[in-house]
């Protein structure tokens, strides 16, 4: 399995810590609003590399945060007047309904930041001791960047740049430097604090991070995973707070998935572009076809979205379902083989070992994608050994494929006997009567088509 190491900025083999194991940390959402379809975008990919892992046969052991303090929290509970944690119970319970719906796998572990504070301040402690940390006259604890040699490795910035380019805040006078960043925030009247060594206040973001994932994988583990936008500074101040404290190395690979753009701008209030999976649901899309969208470009290449390319991707969807069905009547047809079983098995076991490839390939979904197109339309594989082909695709791809002749796959009785009653004026040349009976068949949900073995019956979706 081979992955693109933001670290090396390079392909390399995966080689996990523990054999057969693969500790993985995945950003999750910062609970102060709704997630955006850029947001799914990056936990689709996410998903996506947690079932490749699978299709190595790896335990995966993934954490997936939940950042429910933080100032954007506390600024939207001091606009709608009610308790931060109300703020973060109701998008989080949001965020999991859009994770359901788009068939994205659950993590071991959800750890919620409030409840690791305790561990955030072992760490602070440990990087006091060891001159990485120091109080400002504010009250705030700091992050001193030029005890820390090798900052920058991930982003590729080195201090100059970062010092040079860095914002202007209002506590910057407090810090011995610029480019430091806050580890404990001195508590600020209305807003929520606990108790520490360093006095009453609340953790910085990035602490947060380093803290649960420590705890949950351990100080050492495999990979770490997020957005692109996040490389700066966050995962790189990540790396730099685990590793002073600890004094080995955080994470083996880090990956990161591109921007989503929409019609080729970034998501934007002012241009009114920002949307959340409902927003597909009302035009009446859906959720998967938005997945089968984020398939079909690279995780590492910006996806444009428009609402062209969206529907698509409702197409493509629709007509793999819907070919999946037809292979299916075509089964209980009793369909013809073309080839022998050993043939037809040496083939399914040739398309399957491509599939793989393409996702070892740093998780090659587009071309992924493409060879189930191709399974599907191959005149020389049976139909029995191309839905086993795609369900076991399914498993990565996460398109519920599997699971669509199971769930449209069964005909009801009042169709069956439907069926029956027009094949028999069929038989006896009654043409009017069994268009009727079709017509009735179609209102259903089902189409019918005649063949030299029988009615072929095929459910509408």
């Amino acid at each position: 399995m081979i992955l693109y190491n933001f670290l090396t900025r390079r392909k390399e083999r995966f080689k996990p810590i523990k054999p057969g194991r693969a500790g993985l940390y995945t950003c999750g959402p910062t609970v102060y609003d709704y997630v955006h379809i850029g947001n799914l975008r990056t936990y689709i990919f996410e998903d996506v590399l947690r079932r490749a892992l699978e299709l190595n046969k790896y335990k995966v052991k993934q954490v997936t945060n939940i950042t429910d303090i933080d100032d954007k929290i506390i600024r939207k509970s001091e606009d709608e007047k009610t308790d931060y944690k109300k703020i973060g119970s109701r998008y989080s319970k949001l965020f999991f309904e859009d994770l359901k719906k788009l068939n994205i796998k659950k993590a071991e572990v959800y750890p919620r930041a409030t409840k690791y504070i305790g561990e955030m301040l072992k760490l602070i402690t440990k990087l006091d001791k060891k001159g990485y940390a120091y109080k400002g006259e504010d009250g705030s604890v700091y992050f001193r960047i030029s005890r820390f040699k090798d900052y920058g490795r991930l982003s590729e910035l080195d201090k100059r740049e970062i010092k040079s380019g860095a914002r202007t805040s209002s506590d910057e006078y407090q810090k011995e430097d610029a480019q430091d960043f806050v580890l404990w925030k001195a508590r600020k009247p209305k807003e929520p604090f606990w108790p520490s060594p360093y006095g009453e206040g609340r953790p910085g973001w990035h602490i947060e991070c380093s803290a649960m994932s420590i705890e949950n994988l351990g100080e050492y583990f495999d990979i770490h995973a997020g957005g692109i936008d996040l490389v700066f500074p966050h995962h790189e101040n990540e790396i730099a707070q685990s590793e002073g404290a600890t004094g080995r190395k955080f994470v083996n690979y880090f990956l990161e998935g591109e921007h989503l753009l929409v019609d080729g701008q970034k998501m934007s209030k002012s241009l009114r572009n920002i949307y959340r999976l409902s927003d597909l649901e009302e035009r009446g899309i859906d959720p998967l076809a938005f997945r089968y969208l984020a398939l079909g470009t690279h995780y590492r290449a910006k996806l444009n979205f428009t609402w062209e390319s969206l529907e698509a991707a409702v197409n493509a969807l629709h007509n793999l379902r819907t070919s999946l069905l037809r292979m299916s009547a075509e089964i209980a047809l009793g369909e013809n083989k073309k080839r022998s079983s050993a043939a037809d098995k040496k083939e399914a076991g040739r398309i399957l070992k491509m599939f793989k490839e393409a996702i070892d390939d740093d998780l090659g979904t587009p071309a992924a994608l493409s060879l189930a197109w191709k399974t599907i339309n191959d005149t020389g594989l049976n139909s029995k050994e191309k839905i086993k082909l795609i369900t076991e695709f399914d498993k990565v791809l996460g398109l519920g494929l599997g699971e669509t002749t199971k769930k449209y796959g069964k005909m009801p009785v009042k169709v069956k006997q439907l069926v029956m009653e027009r094949e028999k004026s069929r038989v006896h040349k009654q043409f009017i009567q069994a268009d009727s009976l079709r017509k009735k068949i179609e209102q259903l949900g089902y189409t019918v088509e005649d063949t030299g073995r029988g009615p072929l019956v095929v459910r509408k979706i």
